[in-house]
C-alpha cells in the first residue's frame, strides 16, 4: 500500500502536522503536502470514480493534468466541486469528499455501467436515445440529466471574496521552472518590465526532482540564487500560485492567482484574476509526461513515472512497496533509481525499446536493477488497486511470459510540450518524429499587430527537454546577452513511439486500454470512431469525448491522435491536433466575477438629478443600469393617473424631463465622417456643422440595433446620441470595428455619457420658459428644428438642441454634469408660473406613441429592419457600403409579406394588451392558430381619450382600415382597426414653431 517514508520529503515540514478529513475519515498530513500526497501517505489510493463506467480510480499524475483525483473541497458556503487533489495544498481542517459515486467510494452502484460496457460504446448516446420518440422526455432526458456532470454545484452563497487587477509589462514569463527563471533574468537585466508567473507553490519546476547541476552548483542552489536576484529587482513582478489561463489578441493575458485557497477564512481574497497587457509572452510552461496504453492502465496504483518520482522526492510518499516501471524513455529510469535509493523494491524495469544502453539505464543496472528490453505489460492484476502485472513481448500479441507481483506501476510514454499558450493566438505546431511530440513551429508563431512574434516558447515547452537546452532556450527567448546558465545532466537516448502495448494486441486487450481516464475513452473507442467515418480528429474527439471536460487533452490527446492515425493508416501530422482553447486549467467563476456581486454586480447608475427625483416621489423604472423616473405621483394619485397628468402638461403647457441617460459618444478624427457613414444606415459625413440628423444603426444582418440623433460639432467631430441602455454597447461596437476591421483609420470614439447631464423642455410654452432664464436667442430663426447652438442659460454653459421626441416644441439642454442641478432648480422655479411639470418615461412613451415614433426594444426585437418600420428613408441608396447593407439585400428581408409598422385603434377605445397577437385563419404546423401581427406598444392616450397602440402587421400599411382580432388571456377578443401610426399632429406643425 502507499505510505509515508520515514525520511525525505523536500517540500514537507514534519514539525507542522495538519489534520484533515476525507469522506468523513480523520487523517493527518504535513505542511507542504498536497491533498493527494497526504491521502497517499495515509494509504488512500482510491480517490474517485470515472465518469462513464464509474471505474475505481486513483491519482495518475501529480499536477494540473490529473484526470482522476477530483474531489469536492469544503462544506456549505465554501464548497467547491471538481478540485484536483494533486494541486490542492493541504491546510489544517481541510474537508474533502469523493465525487461521482453512490452510496460510497468503495461500493459504487454506478459501477454496473462497467458490466454493460458492450452496450455503451463510443457514441452510444447518438444511437440509443432516438426511439421511441416519447421516451426522450419521460425517460432518457431525466436519466441523462441526473447522471450528467462530475461534482455537484454548491447550494450555499459563496463565503469568500475575489478581486481583479490590471497590469502591464514588456515581457510576461509563464512558468517558473529553470527555463522561466533564465528567461526572466535575461529580460530583467535588459531593463525590461518583467512579470514571472508560476502556477505551483514554488520555483524551479521539475528540476529539483530530476537533479543535475547548473553553473557547477546543485540545481536547488541555482534556483534559490536566481529567485533572490529577481526579487531584488524593481522591474520584476513575481507570483507563485498564479496560473496563466490564456493568451488572447494583442498580448492580452488572463491569469488566476490562488491567494487564500490554502488559508481559508483569513480575510484575504480567495483568488485574484490578473488582466495583463504584455508586449511579449514567453511560455516556459514545461512538458507533460504521456501515459502508455495497455490493458488495465487505469487501475489505482498505475501512475506516471514522473508522478511517482514527485511523490517520493517532494513529499516522501511511496505509492507502493513494489513498483514495476514500464517505459519507452530513459527518463523513467530516474524513477527506478529514486525508488531503489529510497529502499523500495523495483521488481523489474520493462523497456519497450530493443536497446537501453544510455547513461541512466547503465546506472540502474549498476545498482542491480532488473531490466527487460523489448517487453511490456499484457495486463494489470487487481481491481481497486494493483496487485501484479503480466509481462509480454511488445512485438507480440499479449501472450503472458511472466506474472510479477507488485502494488504500483510507474509508466512513461514520452513527453509532450505544453503548447496551449502558444496555440491560443494561432501559433502552429509541427510533428517532431524523432522526439515523438508536437512542438511549436518557430516559423509560424503567433504575431502581434506589428507582425512581430507575440509568443515564444522556452525550455521543455519548445520541445527542448534537457536541462542545458532549457536554460539556453529561456535565456535566448528573452534576448539575453552574455553566456546562458550551463546545465549538466546525463545524456538520454531517443524516445521510441509506442501507442499500443503490445503492438499486436487483440480486441480483448484494446477494449481495456484507456486513453482518457476521466471520460472512459478506450483505444477501441477511437478505432470504432474511425470505422464509423469520424476521420476528422475534431469529430472523433466529440464522438468519443476524448480530451473533453477538465482534462482538455493534457494527458489523452496525443495518444488518441496517434491511435486514430494508425486506424486511418495516415501519418500523425495529417491527422492533426484538436483545438487548444483557454483557460489552460479551470478558472473559478468567483475570480471571473471579481467584486461584481450584490450591489456591485450591476452598479446602479444615477443621473446628477437622482436625489431631486427621489425627494419628489419619483416611481423608478430600470433602463439598462440606470434608474429613470417613470412618473411623479402627487397626493393620492396612482402611477397611471400621474402619467396622464404629465402627458397633458406637455401637450398644454410645458414638461421637464431628465434625459441625462441618453448615450453621448464623441467621434472625432480625419476619418470620423467616413466611419459614421459605415456605422449608420444613412449619410452622416455630409451633415452641416451646427445641424442634427436622426440615424439608425444596423447589425451585420441588417436588423435595427440602435437609433439616435447625431450632431455635427466641427469639421472632424460628431456627437452621437444613443438609447439609454445602449451607450456602452454601442461604444464597444464602434471600438470593435475600429480596432479589428479599420485600425488604420484616424478616428477615435469617446463615451461622454456621464460627463453631461441633459434636460428636455417640451411643450407649447417651452420657449417661454427658457427665455425667462436669459442668455441665448432661441427663436425659430436663430435655432430652427434639428439644429443646435452653444451659449449660456441662467449663467450655466449649455448646448441646446432643437430635437423633439414628443411632437411638441422641444429643446434638449446638454449641461456639464456638475451644473445640471443648478439649472434644473432654476427651471423648476421659473416654470411654476407657466404650469411646468416634471414628467417621467411613462408620459414620454405615450407622447412618442401618439407621434408614431419608435423605441428600440419595443418596436424592434432583433429581427426588424428599417423597411419594416416604414423608415426606408433612413437607408441611403448613395453609399457604397455600410454595416448591414448586405444583410438588407437578402431576399427574405425584402419579402412582400413581412410584418410592418402600423397604428392600432380599438373599436371600443380600450387599451390592447401589450404583446398581444392578431390571429389569422388556419392552424400552423404545431396545431396553433396562425398569426398576422403583434402589438409592440400600447397605452391610454389622455390627449385622444382612448387607447392607442403600435404594432407590426403583415402587409400592414397596405391594409389601413381593416379590423384585426386580438385574443386575451381571459378568453375574450379585442377588435382593433389598422390606422396610420401617427395619430397626433401628423404635419408636425407643433414641433416646428
Amino acid at each position: 500500500m502507499s505510505t509515508r517514508l520515514a525520511r525525505g520529503g523536500r517540500l514537507i515540514d514534519r514539525s507542522a502536522p495538519l489534520d484533515f478529513t476525507f469522506d468523513g475519515a480523520k487523517l493527518r498530513g504535513y505542511e507542504g503536502d498536497t491533498l493527494a500526497s497526504a491521502l497517499l501517505a495515509n494509504g488512500r489510493m482510491l480517490m474517485g470514480r470515472s465518469f462513464k463506467y464509474h471505474r475505481p480510480r486513483g491519482p495518475v499524475a501529480s499536477g494540473v493534468e490529473e484526470p482522476n483525483a477530483l474531489v469536492n473541497l469544503g462544506l456549505g458556503a465554501r464548497s467547491e466541486p471538481n478540485v484536483r487533489a494533486t494541486t490542492t495544498e493541504l491546510f489544517d481542517g481541510l474537508t474533502a469528499t469523493s465525487q461521482n459515486r453512490w452510496p460510497s467510494l468503495a461500493f459504487d452502484l454506478g459501477a454496473v455501467n462497467g458490466a454493460m460496457s458492450r452496450l455503451l460504446p463510443a457514441g452510444f448516446y447518438y444511437k440509443t436515445f432516438m426511439f421511441p420518440r416519447q421516451f426522450w422526455k419521460h425517460l432518457f432526458e431525466p436519466v441523462i440529466r441526473h447522471s450528467a456532470g462530475l461534482g455537484r454545484p454548491p447550494r450555499d452563497r459563496d463565503a469568500d471574496r475575489y478581486e481583479q487587477i490590471h497590469a502591464f509589462c514588456d515581457v510576461l514569463v509563464a512558468g517558473g521552472g529553470v527555463a522561466g527563471l533564465s528567461a526572466a533574468l535575461a529580460a530583467a537585466r535588459r531593463g525590461l518590465r518583467v512579470m514571472l508567473l508560476e502556477q505551483g507553490a514554488g520555483w524551479g519546476g521539475r528540476a529539483p526532482v530530476d537533479g543535475g547541476t547548473i553553473d557547477g552548483e546543485p540545481v536547488e542552489t541555482w534556483i534559490r540564487n536566481a529567485v533572490q536576484a529577481l526579487e531584488s529587482l524593481e522591474n520584476v513582478t513575481m507570483r507563485v500560485r498564479c496560473m496563466v489561463a490564456g493568451v488572447h489578441d494583442h498580448g492580452y493575458v488572463l491569469a488566476e492567482e490562488r491567494i487564500a485557497d490554502h488559508t481559508p477564512g483569513d480575510g484575504r481574497p480567495r483568488r485574484r484574476l490578473w488582466r495583463i497587457r504584455a508586449g511579449r509572452v514567453i511560455a516556459a510552461t514545461g512538458a507533460l509526461e504521456r501515459p502508455l496504453a495497455f490493458a488495465g492502465n487505469d487501475r489505482p496504483g498505475v501512475l506516471l513515472a514522473s508522478a511517482v518520482r514527485d511523490y517520493l522526492v517532494n513529499w516522501a510518499v511511496s505509492p507502493g512497496d513494489r513498483t514495476v516501471v514500464v517505459t519507452n524513455t530513459d527518463d523513467a529510469y530516474r524513477t527506478a533509481i529514486a525508488l531503489h535509493e529510497a529502499g523500495l523494491s523495483v521488481p523489474v524495469v520493462l523497456d519497450l525499446r530493443e536497446r537501453a544502453d544510455g547513461a541512466l539505464p547503465q546506472q540502474a543496472r549498476a545498482l542491480g536493477l532488473r531490466i527487460e528490453t523489448g517487453k511490456g505489460i499484457a495486463g494489470v492484476l487487481g481491481r481497486n488497486r494493483v496487485t501484479g502485472v503480466q509481462i509480454c513481448l511488445q512485438a507480440g500479441e499479449g501472450a503472458v511470459l511472466e506474472t510479477v507481483d507488485c502494488d504500483a506501476v510507474a509508466m512513461s510514454g514520452g513527453w509532450s510540450p505544453v503548447v496551449h499558450l502558444w496555440s491560443h493566438c494561432g501559433g502552429k505546431l509541427l510533428w517532431d518524429e524523432a522526439a515523438t511530440m508536437f512542438r511549436p513551429d518557430p516559423a509560424r508563431p503567433p504575431t502581434g499587430a506589428d507582425g512581430a512574434p507575440m509568443v515564444a516558447c522556452a525550455g521543455a515547452a519548445s520541445g527542448a527537454l534537457g536541462l542545458a537546452e532549457c536554460l539556453a532556450g529561456g535565456h535566448a527567448s528573452a534576448g539575453g546577452t552574455g553566456p546562458a546558465p550551463v546545465g549538466v545532466t546525463p545524456d538520454e537516448a531517443a524516445t521510441e513511439p509506442v501507442w499500443i502495448m503490445p503492438q499486436g494486441a487483440p480486441v480483448a486487450l484494446r477494449d481495456k486500454m484507456w486513453l482518457d481516464f476521466q471520460n472512459d475513452v478506450k483505444v477501441s473507442d477511437i478505432q470504432l470512431a474511425a470505422r464509423e467515418g469520424f476521420t476528422s480528429v475534431e469529430h472523433a474527439k466529440r464522438y468519443t469525448t476524448l480530451g473533453m471536460a477538465t482534462d482538455q487533452g493534457k494527458m489523452s490527446n496525443i495518444n488518441g491522435i496517434a491511435v486514430l492515425s494508425q486506424a486511418l493508416d495516415e501519418a500523425i501530422p495529417q491527422v492533426g491536433t484538436t483545438t487548444f482553447r483557454p483557460p489552460y486549467t479551470p478558472v473559478t467563476f468567483g475570480a471571473l466575477a471579481g467584486e461584481a456581486r450584490d450591489g456591485l454586480f450591476q452598479p446602479l447608475r444615477r443621473t446628477p438629478l437622482h436625489d431631486w427625483h427621489e425627494a419628489h416621489g419619483a416611481v423608478w423604472e430600470p433602463v439598462g443600469l440606470w434608474r429613470r423616473p417613470h412618473a411623479y405621483p402627487l397626493g393620492g394619485e396612482t402611477t397611471e393617473q400621474a402619467i396622464r397628468r404629465e402627458v397633458l402638461a406637455v401637450r398644454q403647457a410645458v414638461g421637464m424631463l431628465d434625459a441625462s441617460t441618453l448615450g453621448k459618444i464623441l467621434v472625432q478624427g480625419p476619418d470620423a465622417g467616413r466611419f459614421l457613414d459605415m456605422m449608420y444606415s444613412n449619410v452622416m459625413s455630409g451633415l452641416p456643422i451646427g445641424r442634427c440628423r436622426y440615424g439608425l444603426m444596423l447589425n451585420e444582418q441588417g436588423f435595427v440595433m440602435d437609433d439616435g440623433v447625431v450632431a455635427r460639432l466641427s469639421e472632424d467631430s460628431w456627437l452621437c446620441h444613443t438609447t439609454s441602455g445602449g451607450s456602452d454597447r454601442i461604444h464597444a461596437w464602434m471600438e470593435d470595428w475600429l480596432q479589428c476591421e479599420w485600425p488604420e483609420w484616424q478616428v477615435f470614439a469617446l463615451n461622454l455619457t456621464e460627463q453631461f447631464g441633459q434636460i428636455t423642455i417640451a411643450g407649447p410654452r417651452a420657449r417661454d420658459l427658457l427665455e425667462t432664464l436669459g442668455g441665448m436667442d432661441l427663436s425659430s430663426g436663430a435655432l430652427p428644428c434639428m439644429a443646435w447652438a452653444e451659449g449660456e442659460l441662467a449663467g450655466v454653459p449649455v448646448r441646446v438642441y432643437r430635437i423633439s421626441f414628443t411632437g411638441e416644441l422641444s429643446f434638449e439642454l446638454a449641461v456639464p454634469a456638475n451644473r445640471v442641478r443648478a439649472l434644473w432648480d432654476r427651471l423648476v422655479a421659473e416654470g411654476a408660473a407657466l404650469g411646468a411639470q416634471p414628467h417621467g418615461t411613462g408620459a414620454l412613451h405615450v407622447l412618442r406613441a401618439e407621434k408614431g415614433f419608435i423605441i428600440v426594444g419595443d418596436e424592434t426585437d432583433g429581427t426588424v429592419t428599417p423597411h419594416d418600420l416604414n423608415m426606408g428613408w433612413a437607408v441611403s441608396r448613395k453609399k457604397a457600403d455600410f454595416i448591414g447593407k448586405r444583410g438588407l439585400e437578402r431576399v427574405a428581408l425584402s419579402a412582400a409579406d413581412r410584418w410592418r409598422l402600423v397604428g392600432l385603434e380599438t373599436l371600443d377605445g380600450a387599451v390592447l394588451p401589450e404583446g398581444a397577437y392578431a390571429v389569422a385563419d388556419g392552424l400552423n404546423a404545431n396545431g396553433q392558430r396562425n398569426t398576422q401581427g403583434r402589438v409592440t406598444s400600447t397605452y391610454y392616450s389622455p390627449t385622444l381619450k382612448r387607447g392607442i397602440a403600435l404594432g407590426l402587421v403583415r402587409h400592414g400599411p397596405e391594409r389601413l382600415g381593416e379590423v384585426l382580432e386580438f385574443p386575451t388571456t381571459e378568453g375574450t377578443r379585442i377588435r382593433a382597426r389598422i390606422v396610420d401610426p401617427v395619430v397626433y399632429d401628423k404635419e408636425g406643425a407643433r414641433q416646428n414653431v
